[in-house]
């Protein structure tokens, strides 16, 4: 890592290597070549779905952004509203990845044409600007004048601008470090040099206002730029472009995470640490780590994936976790493993790969249809709940562009080495590695998790000394690990922390073998209460319940074509896991005979109906609803627990049942998908829970396609006093509000009918619904919007 010396205004530290020795470093993607297993094959599916999209499509938004006439129409849901343009930079970096993995020449030609159609787009700009933003050049003129109407998800009326920006630069960058492609270089340079130029007269205050809006990891990528030029300046404006609102608070190791939206944070905390690692800031690193350690720790379900509809939930309360169908988000498990990598390259220490396994088997390669191919966004934690996939020619969600992605970079931390002096083994993926400073070729084969054992077969061009060290994971008991060398135990030591490394002269036709035995655990929610998972391993197993039932399971370009919105099946129907003791659940588990990691769980389960249904790896499941968390009672407990989710999840159930449509206010998905406009607002978190209040005005667009909707139910708190404001309706006064002073501190619903006038007709499919305060009065807050039958 380059040592950037930074400018007078900043604190010049070394780079420091956080603990250890010598530099650890990952390989190249083009150095670990895959072999036949199921990372192998999904790399194979998502290689179709990359080459069947059509890059003319792709490429419309930038050409359309600079008045180039498009070769081919835009593609359409993400991509035509108002996001345009962000698919195409993930698709830069799923091809330079896709290309180093594999060495595809069509899939490098694929990207040269990209990159060469792009570069004409730039020139075309005449400033070094690059970005598919509709309407973008007349915006970023604003923004460098100094006009700033920013909030979660918008900057002056548009989607998240800066976040759909910063996938073309990370794919410019990846395309020239992953890929070797020096024009992307030049380019990203002109597009960083761009961005200096327009915030360049902004002041420090007006930059952090403008990041209150969605930005990607601007940050990251503004050091990457930095340490690919040695510039000194790009590291200035990484720092800059660092929102001080979520840093400050974790360098002061604080958690205040709850309700903010995920996948927004996890990329500024990646970026937090690569601006500590290219100018040396100890303290940023530690905020970073702080992160990771909180997210992972407290907030993170046993697939290794986080938050409830993209949002963190309380670390306290899973509750959320288990009723929503909108469970951890794949965008969000995408990022956290770019900030593991980081972590344990700074660091060494395996919890990271142990988190970064546990994720990669479990929620990111479950996240791709294994057969035809498609990616998922949501994965839902609600029990005999079920996922949808995205199809490649209609669906363009941020989790399409990460899982484009995804699984092309399966190689990227199998290994890893010190200089030439030592090797070391982090995953039990059948792989083969090009060690070529070193001369030395190692395969590794095995059958994991399917075989309990790895081998490790090495070809060197002439013998030589160094250290080869295999993870010790912590699903293995201490003791447990054996290694072999051609057939005789080995003489190891664990002289780096979290390996057992074997020092020795090795020749050509050595063979370690590696014992991995594995146990199963009955794992519960990180609030502690009476839900379980099973984990053989780093393995999460789960049950397929049933097929039925599941309608937009294959995506159409619909708006929420991403979330399965079938029938949501009462969580007190679900199987009960009835034993005395958590030792009982484990031993209550029993293989199948003949097939592999395959167990029934029958004399646990209460409900007859259930008792023959199979546990089996969760990323072999597709196309069903499933079980990953089962809850737990005593025999004498039973009847009370199944009486209590039963109550809990009727309302739910009845509630939903009566909604027509619904938004979340203050979250950002559900207000963009509901054509949030507003003037003069504000959206926050109070007692765990979103809202949007206003001096101004904040309107939704609810459907209503069938005229079902007969009220409007709205939700607020009582401790909001002495506010007045109208609700309107398609423009129409629906109600005059005064905050009602007699419901305490609590929660609480109005209904409001809906005049007859707006019962039938066109007009009524869809209902502007408008929150407007009086004048030198609020509006809200509002914590919850529904259109009831």
């Amino acid at each position: 890592m380059k040592h950037i010396l930074l400018s007078a205004a900043l604190v010049a530290l070394p780079v420091l290597s956080f603990g250890q020795q010598a530099k650890l470093e990952s390989f190249p993607l083009s150095s670990v070549t895959l072999l036949e297993s199921p990372f192998q094959k999904a790399q194979q599916t998502d290689r179709a779905y990359i080459m069947a999209l059509d890059p003319d499509r792709l490429l419309a938004p930038f050409q359309l952004a600079v008045g180039i006439t498009p070769k081919a129409e835009r593609y359409g849901n993400w991509e035509n509203t108002g996001l345009d343009g962000h698919i195409g930079g993930h698709y830069l970096s799923a091809l330079a990845l896709m290309y180093a993995a594999t060495g595809d020449q069509e899939v490098q030609r694929r990207l040269s044409y990209m990159i060469d159609e792009l570069e004409v787009c730039q020139q075309k700009s005449g400033n070094g600007y690059l970005g598919g933003v509709p309407g973008g050049p007349d915006m970023w003129r604003q923004v460098k004048a100094g006009k700033i109407e920013a909030n979660g998800f918008g900057l002056n009326q548009k989607w998240v601008p800066w976040y759909n920006l910063h996938k073309t630069y990370a794919g410019l960058r990846d395309a020239y470090l992953l890929a070797g492609n020096t024009k992307a270089k030049s380019m990203l340079i002109k597009l960083t040099d761009w961005c200096l130029d327009l915030t360049a007269n902004l002041t420090d205050a007006q930059i952090q206002d403008m990041l209150r809006a969605e930005h990607g990891g601007l940050n990251e990528v503004f050091a990457d730029v930095a340490d690919i030029t040695g510039d000194a300046k790009y590291l200035k404006l990484a720092q800059r472009f660092s929102q001080q609102t979520l840093l400050q608070p974790l360098l002061q190791g604080k958690d205040q995470l709850n309700g903010m939206h995920a996948n927004t944070q996890i990329p500024k905390v990646i970026g937090y640490e690569r601006v500590a690692k290219v100018g040396g800031n100890p303290a940023w690193h530690k905020a970073a780590d702080f992160f990771w350690q909180t997210v992972v720790e407290h907030r993170t379900v046993s697939i290794g994936g986080n938050s409830v509809s993209e949002h963190f939930q309380p670390a306290t309360d899973f509750t959320s976790m288990l009723e929503s169908k909108e469970g951890p988000e794949t965008c969000n498990t995408y990022n956290m493993l770019k900030l593991s990598k980081e972590l344990y390259l700074a660091s060494g220490a395996t919890k990271y790969l142990d988190y970064y396994e546990r994720a990669t088997y479990n929620h990111i390669l479950s996240s791709q249809h294994p057969g035809q191919g498609g990616f998922v966004y949501f994965t839902s934690m609600r029990p005999r709940h079920y996922r949808v996939y995205s199809e490649p020619q209609e669906s363009f969600w941020c989790c399409v562009g990460s899982g484009l992605e995804n699984h092309g970079k399966y190689g990227e931390l199998v290994y890893a080495h010190r200089g030439t002096e030592q090797l070391l083994v982090n995953l039990f993926m059948p792989s083969r590695l090009e060690w070529q400073q070193a001369g030395v070729t190692l395969t590794q084969n095995t059958r994991f998790p399917f075989a309990e054992s790895t081998e490790l077969a090495l070809k060197l061009k002439k013998s030589r000394k160094f250290a080869l060290s295999v993870r010790q994971p912590a699903w293995v008991p201490a003791g447990q690990l054996q290694v072999l060398v051609n057939g005789q135990p080995a003489v190891s030591s664990t002289t780096t922390p979290g390996y057992t490394t074997i020092e020795r002269k090795w020749k050509s036709g050595d063979v370690v073998t590696v014992a991995l035995p594995m146990h199963t655990e009955a794992e519960y929610l990180p609030d502690h209460s009476p839900w379980v998972s099973f984990v053989h391993g780093p393995i999460v197993l789960a049950a397929a319940t049933d097929t039925a039932d599941q309608p937009g399971l294959r995506a159409n370009g619909s708006r929420m074509g991403h979330v399965a919105n079938g029938r949501l099946y009462p969580i007190d129907d679900a199987p009960v896991l009835v034993s005395r003791q958590e030792a009982d659940l484990v031993s209550g588990l029993r293989p199948v005979a003949g097939e592999p990691l395959t167990f029934t769980a029958a004399g646990l389960i209460d409900n007859a109906t259930y008792r023959n249904i199979k546990l089996q790896p969760f990323y072999q499941l597709h196309d069903t609803r499933y079980m990953v968390y089962w809850p737990v009672a005593t025999p004498e407990g039973l009847e009370a627990r199944k009486a209590a989710i039963r109550q809990r999840d009727a309302e739910k159930l009845a509630l939903d049942a009566r909604t027509v449509d619904r938004v979340a206010p203050g979250e950002q998905q559900p207000e963009s998908d509901h054509g949030f406009a507003s003037e003069r607002t504000e959206a926050g978190v109070f007692q765990d829970r979103h809202y949007r209040h206003a001096t101004g005005w904040f309107s939704y667009n609810l459907r209503n396609p069938k005229a079902e909707a007969r009220a409007l139910r709205v939700t607020y708190f009582g401790g909001d006093r002495g506010r007045t404001f109208s609700i309107f309706i398609n423009g129409q006064l629906l109600q005059k509000v005064t905050s009602d002073t007699s419901k305490g501190s609590s929660f609480f619903d109005v209904e409001y009918p809906l005049p007859q006038a707006l019962r039938s007709g066109p007009a009524s499919r869809t209902l502007t619904v408008k929150f407007a305060a009086e004048p030198g009065s609020t509006a809200g807050g509002v914590f919850d919007v529904r259109l009831l039958k």
